[in-house]
């Protein structure tokens, strides 16, 4: 079985040490995901692993036998290729050897040595190995499983937006199921249905997996092993996602504690060489202190990032009723064609509503309708009585990108550098990191940037669009925590499952063009969605039964009348046959009577005592065979009695004719 092996691998940029002594293995049939803040190294260590990136010191090993599947997060592709022809290029061994088949069978037209056909059939055989006879209905079968169609195979991949893009990397990825898979970030612009296929593919997955991802549902359904990158250094866990989390909190409980007790045993022992150092017990103090020396301090776990909601402002009262859609519909100016129809939804005050469904389906549309962006094609849209919207956009218009963080604040707010600092800090920008320009900061920071901006507006109902999009998993945890404490209404689009089932309390989904409430967070959605799938397939299933019943019926009603049909020809033709056989033996009773009549008076009376003497001799013959047959110890055996039944059937059939013949002689 084959695996990886990492040995004491350190990694630096300058003077800034990314990780150290780093150590672990994974194995074929492990999946392993790769947790930690931004900039801790992640993306990093996984290069490393691939020897795309150069590490300072330690050993990666790698079997040389083993095949590497590699998706990044912006992975280069020809921009005048097609769909087709990026997956084939995942074939190239098997192109060449193709090429090298088809070049060496128009070689052996003309040279039929066995040498050259022993070559040919070691070639034929590497290029079978290698998938060459079903590589194309591996390409068809992958690019449609990731939601591709067949008219997309002849498109250019450089007019696929960014979700399909990373489909096309994960297909290439994927195809040849190689031995281990690295997944940079695999699930960014995928919506849920194509996450949910990638989740099934990997859990039956036969080979190692090596994820790195901000997705904790995903992590949840697909890591049996999580790698901790924190304090630069590598902590590995058992288990998913969700058990990481619990085991990571009673080792930090663990660790606090002892590093508390440790505190305390440090505070009395310094105390004691004190108090003690120039006495009479000045000795023992000396050899407390070389104790002292000696300790392993304990670190002090890293604090977790959390929310603090109390300096945030109270958001004004307003209507019970936020926001109403009446029989809303919308279709786009220039096709008329409609994004969906007869959409009716009521959002009450303190309502945390999620809206999901496929991309394109109109999630982004429903909030720009909802905030007054756009205009519904037909239907009213209300918002409620001293309701305040706040608007949380994926291109973050509202940011000045020529401030500082600091700046940000104090303009738009008028707040004092503590108060401002004090807010920052809730949204884990720290120390020096409030005088960053903010055109320089990262996406993910730009988007903690832009939440933290919407929830000082006041605003009692918000409308957010991916708002945790680019974030860290400390980051989204935030964002979690601050709307979990915000006693306004918020509505959200996210394919964040893991964030949707923490923020949400209904969910919305938009999909074919309709829309469909469902009362309670995204699990009970999930619970639900089975639910109808299940009574889906019972319901089809129920009716193909049906059908194959109907269907049965009326064969066996057809089989009845096509056998009763059939049984009337008989009929028929046996009536038919019947009267031939019956007037060709009175042709014949005729043509005997008439040959009779002919005969002369001595002849006539020479056959009628020979036929008297034959049906003695025949009846006398019927006499032994009746009494074979009551032979006790002839019975016991089946087959003989069967033998004398049928020989005496036959002879009353014999002596019936030639007592018919008798009649006819007399009878003249």
């Amino acid at each position: 079985m084959g695996s990886i092996k990492v040995s004491g691998l350190c990694k630096a940029f300058g003077i800034d040490e990314l990780f150290r002594d780093v150590s672990f293995e994974i194995k074929r049939g492990e999946r392993v995901g790769f947790v930690g803040a931004n900039g801790a190294g992640k993306s990093t260590l996984m290069k490393c692993l691939l020897e795309k990136m150069e590490y300072d010191k330690g050993v990666v090993s790698i079997d040389p036998a083993d095949t590497i599947g590699y998706v990044e997060q912006q992975a280069e592709m020809d921009s005048e290729a097609t769909l087709y022809d990026e997956l084939k290029s995942a074939f190239g061994d098997v192109m060449a050897l193709a090429s090298a088949k088809e070049a060496m069978e128009a070689e052996i037209k003309h040279d039929h040595s066995e040498e050259k056909l022993a070559a040919y059939g070691r070639l034929v055989e590497r290029f079978e190995h290698a998938g060459g006879y079903d590589f194309e209905s591996r390409i068809r079968r992958t690019a449609f499983g990731l939601g591709f169609a067949q008219e997309d195979m002849d498109k250019k991949v450089a007019l696929f937006s960014g979700g399909q893009k990373t489909r096309v990397c994960l297909a290439k990825a994927l195809l040849r199921e190689p031995d281990f898979l690295f997944l940079d970030e695999p699930t960014n612009h995928l919506d849920i249905g194509m996450i949910e296929w990638l989740e099934g593919f990997l859990q039956s997955y036969s080979g190692g997996v090596l994820i790195i991802s901000h997705d904790r549902f995903f992590l949840d359904k697909v890591t049996n092993r999580i790698f901790e990158i924190e304090n630069k250094a590598v902590t590995a866990y058992e288990g998913n996602y969700s058990y990481y989390m619990k085991v990571r909190e009673q080792r930090r409980a663990a660790q606090l504690s002892a590093y508390e007790k440790q505190q305390e045993h440090i505070r009395k022992t310094e105390e004691y060489i004190r108090k003690y150092k120039a006495g009479i017990k000045s000795k023992q103090a000396r050899g407390r202190q070389s104790q002292l020396n000696r300790l392993e301090r304990i670190v002090k776990p890293a604090e977790t990032a959390a929310f603090n909601y109390f300096a945030f402002n109270e958001p004004g009262e307003c209507a019970q009723r936020v926001a109403e859609l009446e029989d809303v519909a919308y279709h786009f100016p220039d096709t008329r064609k409609k994004l969906f129809e007869h959409v009716d939804v009521l959002i009450r005050k303190g309502d945390g509503v999620a809206i999901v469904g496929p991309n394109g389906a109109g999630k982004t549309t429903f909030l720009r309708l909802l905030v007054g962006e756009l205009e519904a094609s037909e239907g009213r849209i209300k918002i409620g009585s001293r309701v305040k919207i706040g608007y949380f956009s994926q291109q973050h218009e509202g940011l000045h990108m020529e401030r500082t963080l600091l700046e940000e604040m104090e303009y738009e707010y008028g707040l004092s550098e503590e108060q401002s600092r004090r807010y920052l800090g809730a949204f884990l920008f720290h120390g020096d990191e409030v005088f960053r320009l903010i055109g320089a900061l990262s996406g993910g920071e730009q988007s903690r940037l832009a939440f933290l901006k919407l929830m000082l507006t006041g605003a009692n109902f918000l409308v957010l669009d991916e708002p945790t999009n680019h974030l860290d998993i400390p980051a989204k945890e935030a964002v979690e925590e601050a709307l979990a404490t915000f006693p306004g209404t918020y509505i959200t689009v996210s394919h964040d499952r893991y964030f949707l089932d923490k923020v949400a309390n209904c969910v919305l989904e938009i999909a074919d063009g309709h829309l469909t409430e469902y009362d309670g967070n995204y699990s009970y959605y999930r619970e639900k969605k089975a639910e109808e799938a299940r009574e889906a397939e019972e319901a089809a299933a129920e009716k193909a039964a049906q059908e194959a019943y109907l269907a049965k019926k009326a064969a066996e009603k057809a089989k009845q009348q096509d056998e009763a049909e059939k049984a009337d020809a008989a009929v028929q033709a046996a009536a038919v046959q019947a009267a031939r056989e019956a007037a060709l033996a009175e042709s014949k009773k005729q043509a005997q009577l008439g040959a009779i009549q002919k005969m002369s008076e001595a002849k006539r009376t020479e056959l009628i005592q020979r036929t008297e003497a034959e049906i003695a001799m025949a009846e006398a013959e019927l006499k032994m065979l009746e009494h074979e047959m009551n032979d006790v110890s002839l019975q016991a055996d089946p087959a003989k009695s069967q033998e004398i039944a049928e020989a005496y059937a036959a002879k009353e059939q014999e002596i019936q004719a030639k007592y018919e013949k008798w009649e006819q002689l007399t009878e003249v």
